[in-house]
């Protein structure tokens, strides 16, 4: 079954063809835009595993095999 966009912030069902919200999407509103920025910018959210999953493991550090 194919879910219809919902907005991360406040869970508001999008409708997609307003010009409006083309410029926030995937948010229904600027106000959600930026809700969701400031939660980045204070380390509310946070990628915490590497994007590429063939990277070999930075945590480790650097090894000295020489």
């Amino acid at each position: 079954m194919i879910r219809l966009p919902t907005c991360p912030v406040c869970k508001k069902l999008l409708v997609l063809d307003a010009q409006e919200q083309l410029n926030t999407f995937p948010f229904c509103s600027e106000r959600c835009r930026q809700i969701d920025f400031f939660r980045w910018s204070d380390g509310k959210h946070a990628i915490i595993e590497p994007l590429d999953p063939h990277a070999p493991d930075q945590a480790a550090g650097p090894t000295d095999d020489c």
